[in-house]
């Protein structure tokens, strides 16, 4: 299942047309903002797929009966790009246990490129509904690699990946390859091109060094 927010008319476009933006995005606290703001709709959005159980609150005048979640997801993200999205679905799923899995990309001489995996920090995630995010989801190999690191900690009930900006190409990778009725896709918007170095057109640009400066 793939949920495109972006085709949709909502304030999500305007905050993905300013993440976008070549001179905007040079405000990198601005940008950082931004990709907390669509982490926040993100996990709004996504809360209505989750399961609810009733309960009754004592207010001044009398018993409301009212339905809140009846269990936390995980909020897992891979670093670093992926921090300020965290941080917008923490603003709304305030008591969520969290899991952190550092990858990157490993380049060669002739510009191809590995996944490269090194730590996952997190809770057991057996039965949990776990949210995996990411900023871009381009090839679809980190996102991929990244849920199969968290079957570690055990397989989730149900697992929402979401990116702002994915390509259709990561789309299809992502699905031949989690093709399992238990994942859901959560996107802003899908471009349909790679470059040879796996960026996506339009995109936005290098989403880790826009929101904390330029790394080695």
């Amino acid at each position: 299942m793939v949920n495109n927010l972006g085709e949709n008319n909502s304030l999500l476009n305007q905050y993905i047309s300013e993440i976008r933006d070549q001179v905007i995005q040079q405000d990198r606290m601005r940008f950082r903002k931004n990709l907390e703001r669509v982490g926040e709709i993100f996990a709004y959005e996504i809360s209505k797929n989750l399961s609810y159980k009733k309960t009754e609150v004592q207010t001044p005048l009398g018993i409301a009966e009212v339905p809140i979640l009846e269990e936390q997801p995980v909020i897992a993200s891979i670093l670093r790009a992926g921090l300020p999205l965290h941080q917008g679905f923490l603003n709304y799923f305030d008591k969520a246990e969290n899991a952190f899995i550092s990858a990157y990309r490993k380049y060669e001489k002739d510009g191809t490129f590995q996944i490269k995996f090194e730590h996952i920090s997190g809770p057991a995630l057996a039965g949990k509904d776990v949210i995996l995010v990411d900023t871009m989801l381009a090839t679809g190999s980190s996102m991929v690699m990244a849920y199969k690191a968290l079957l570690q900690k055990g397989k989730p009930r149900h697992t929402h990946i979401v990116a702002i900006i994915s390509s259709k190409e990561g789309i299809e990778y992502t699905q031949k390859h989690l093709g399992e009725k238990n994942i859901s896709i959560w996107t802003g918007a899908i471009d349909d091109e790679l470059t040879v170095k796996s960026y996506i057109v339009p995109g936005l640009g290098d989403a880790g060094d826009l929101a904390y400066g330029d790394k080695e």
